[in-house]
């Protein structure tokens, strides 16, 4: 995995307290590293349950709102530090969230943090990379689905939950992403059965751009870092976004504005007992 080192020669873009840490006392949810035009950003979970919390939740949207004024960032790394990619979205908190508010107007906040977080990842100047390994659970799937490129190790294992959890699939739109990106009929089959799958699954369905081993995954991902960081801003800036336009176009009934309120309303509604 890729040092956590900083070096001295090269500034960190500068995320705001706030954003960069906790509400309460615990380490920051990320870890922050810079080589030229790429940005290493790799999720730090506080505890061993490798979830997406609210603060890693804000760090990030705080991050790429920051490369707005970074033009020179050309590549953005998402990785993470944890033994799993990412288990899903704490539902933690979203319980947290429903008890102190029964009205559930703090988890459609909370869910619509999502929503801003994957719209800031595919709208973003720089090319964004994911380096998967381990689990990659419901949010954190949808999470990696959003960025331009993804790599995964051999031993990555991947899972929409949410059905089995008694849930509509409603966070940050990734329903809408990930059918554009591996198509309608497999991502039914998956998101309605839960059904675990492999790294070489995902790479058929189009989730995966590339597999290897995953003591070869960093030489993976610098195989399109090293180039990308030679590219001109502009075609990279032009190219994505045109390439986003025609993704967006295809997906001409975009619900993923509603992702929240559907939350929100599936957690509030009475268990059937």
């Amino acid at each position: 995995m890729n040092s956590p080192i900083v070096s001295a020669a090269v500034p960190v873009p500068d995320v705001a307290p706030e954003h960069a840490r906790p509400s309460g006392p615990g380490p920051a949810p990320l870890s922050l590293t810079r080589s030229g035009p790429v940005l290493h950003v790799r999720l730090d979970p506080a505890t061993r349950d490798d979830v997406l919390g609210a603060a890693a939740v804000d760090a990030l949207i705080a991050v790429l709102d920051d490369l707005h004024d970074q033009p020179d960032i050309r590549v953005l790394v998402l990785s993470s530090l944890g033994e799993d990619f990412c288990l899903g979205a704490d539902r933690g908190e979203f319980q947290d969230a429903l008890a102190a508010d029964p009205t559930g107007i703090s988890v459609r906040r909370i869910a619509d943090k999502a929503l801003r977080l994957c719209q800031a990842l595919e709208n973003t100047h720089a090319v964004t990379v994911a380096r998967l390994h381990g689990r990659v659970i419901g949010a954190g799937l949808a999470l990696a689905a959003y960025c331009d490129l993804r790599a995964g190790a051999d031993s990555c294992r991947f899972r929409m939950p949410e059905v089995g959890l008694g849930l509509a699939p409603a966070w940050g739109g990734a329903m809408g992403r990930l059918v554009a990106e591996a198509g309608a009929s497999r991502i039914r089959e998956l998101m309605l059965t839960c059904d675990e799958f492999d790294a070489d699954a995902a790479h058929r369905l189009g989730l995966l751009h590339k597999v290897a081993p995953l003591d070869g995954l960093d030489d993976a991902v610098a195989a399109w870092t090293r180039p990308l960081a030679r590219r001109s801003p502009q075609a990279l800036v032009l190219t994505k976004r045109m390439l986003a336009g025609y993704a967006k176009a295809a997906r001409t009934a975009d619900t993923a504005l509603l992702d929240a309120h559907l939350f929100a309303a599936q957690l509030t509604q009475p268990r059937a007992t």
